[in-house]
């Protein structure tokens, strides 16, 4: 990513594989902003260490903030939470709030459950498939990257 210009902007915590990506990023000169709840700096979650921490009230307004400073955006596997802020951003760009390009990194096929039912929705005629298409996923991350920025 630092090869690349990009930086990161991601939830604000120091744990799992976003902690990991933002150490790493850092560690190469990066820039990496982190937005998080009160509540979650409190339980002292927080990565101290960012270019800069931007601390909001919400899960709401941290969604909300996280988009607005970024350009494009890419899940890693991850928990609820991820899948979560996935849909939601994903929701977004159905509504045209957004034109942003979305990406999964899918390491392992970790996310073929999510596109199989992204295309068994699509069949039965819940998602248009111009809206499934908006989902890029790639196994290998600079693929993955360059097909999101030529977007």
């Amino acid at each position: 990513m630092r090869a690349r210009g990009i930086g990161l902007v991601f939830g604000g915590s120091h744990l799992g594989l976003m902690g990991i990506l933002a150490d790493s990023l850092l560690q190469l000169g990066g820039e990496v902003i982190g937005v998080i709840p009160g509540h979650m700096v409190e339980r002292e979650i927080a990565h101290t260490s960012l270019t800069q921490l931007v601390v909001v009230q919400t899960m709401h307004e941290r969604k909300a903030t996280m988009a607005a400073y970024a350009d494009a955006f890419m899940a890693l596997p991850g928990g609820f939470g991820t899948l979560d802020e996935l849909m939601e951003i994903l929701t977004w760009a159905q509504l045209e709030l957004h034109a942003k390009p979305i990406g999964m990194f899918d390491v392992d096929g970790y996310f073929s459950g999510l596109f199989d039912f992204i295309e068994h929705m699509t069949r039965t005629g819940f998602v248009r498939a111009v809206d499934a298409r908006r989902l890029q996923a790639g196994a290998e991350p600079g693929a993955l990257l360059d097909r999101l920025l030529s977007q």
